[in-house]
């Protein structure tokens, strides 16, 4: 029996990214209706081909766009809720990393291409998504002693929200601004049934990181600082967002979850 008898939608789904993990995630859990997008038509396709094919039974919604323009967000979730009538799990992954370089250093430009990614659009797609729970009557718990749950949202921040490095002050920013925005919406939706919370995941192997030597070469201290000394995978950020999103967190709220192998503790 699944956890996820609703209506998942994920941002940032393409390619083999945290948001794919998540998508394939879901549909490996039992989730049959699943709504999908990401601004790469060719990457959103590879995930829709990869849930088909493992899991046909599955409904998938694909949609490509941009999470950063306000039109979008409403018509995507609109598109959801046509198709699937509600929407129940929310996980917002799409995002973008920076230039290295310091606040003097940054052009306006690029400060404003990482907020409007990273923050701007994150909370577009959330207010879409509150904008629909706040209507649907609420999904039964697994656990009949456990509270209904009228959705779950959860927002992908990073742990350099939590703490800072050096040359990415934008970056940083952004990911700070997530995991306010997420626990002042926890706060507003309590009373409503709904749960928010984001994950921070540390240094994850994602093509983001792994395509560029420069990236690469700027996350390797973290990796040595880091306990675990390694780079997570995707799917273990997953894992992380699907107890999130699931009855069995029922009483986390406006929680940051960190997953990072130990970085922050250090």
């Amino acid at each position: 029996m699944t956890l996820f008898h609703g209506v998942a939608v994920v941002t940032g789904a393409g390619g083999t990214g945290i948001g794919a993990a998540v998508a394939k995630a879901f549909a490996a859990a039992g989730c049959e209706r699943i709504a999908i997008t990401d601004i790469n038509e060719t990457s959103i396709e590879q995930t829709r081909a990869t849930i088909s094919s493992a899991h046909p039974k599955t409904q998938l919604l694909v949609e490509t766009g941009n999470i950063a323009d306000d039109k979008f967000a409403e018509t995507f979730i609109n598109k959801v809720v046509s198709q699937f009538g509600r929407v129940d799990y929310a996980v917002n992954c799409a995002g973008v990393l920076g230039q290295s370089l310091r606040s003097a250093e940054t052009p306006i430009e690029e400060f404003d291409r990482i907020n409007n990614i990273n923050y701007r659009g994150c909370w577009l797609s959330s207010r879409a998504e509150l904008k629909q729970m706040v209507k649907q009557d609420p999904l039964p718990s697994h656990d009949p002693e456990r509270p209904p749950q009228r959705g779950a949202v959860v927002n992908i921040a990073s742990q350099l929200g939590i703490v800072s490095r050096p040359t990415a002050p934008s970056y940083c920013a952004s990911k700070s601004a997530v995991i306010g925005m997420t626990r002042a919406d926890a706060i507003d939706y309590s009373q409503d049934g709904i749960r928010v919370n984001c994950v921070c995941p540390g240094v994850i192997e994602t093509p983001m990181i792994m395509k560029e030597t420069e990236v690469r070469e700027r996350i390797t201290p973290a990796m040595e600082i880091a306990p675990m000394k390694r780079m997570g995978k995707p799917a273990e950020v997953a894992d992380a967002v699907l107890f999130l999103c699931s009855t069995q967190a029922s009483f986390v709220q406006g929680h940051a979850m960190v997953v990072d192998g130990g970085y922050i503790t250090v």
